[in-house]
């Protein structure tokens, strides 16, 4: 996640080179799939038994609408 934010904060400044830009972009959307895989299994983790033993998923707070 960190190097997806210092990506886009070295995009957002527009010193980057077409060329560089293209490469961060690309180094991005990969860095963003990874974090939805990671995120996907940490909500396949934040799973419990309920008490007829059958798995449940927990709600999750949206963070935007915390």
């Amino acid at each position: 996640m960190t190097e997806l934010e210092q990506l886009v904060e070295k995009m957002e400044d527009g010193e980057l080179t077409l060329d560089e830009s293209l490469k961060a972009f690309e180094r991005g959307v990969v860095l963003t799939r990874l974090c939805q895989n990671e995120l996907k299994n940490a909500e396949l983790k934040v799973q419990q038994l309920n008490s007829d033993g059958e798995l449940e998923a927990l709600e999750i707070a949206d963070p935007e609408n915390v």
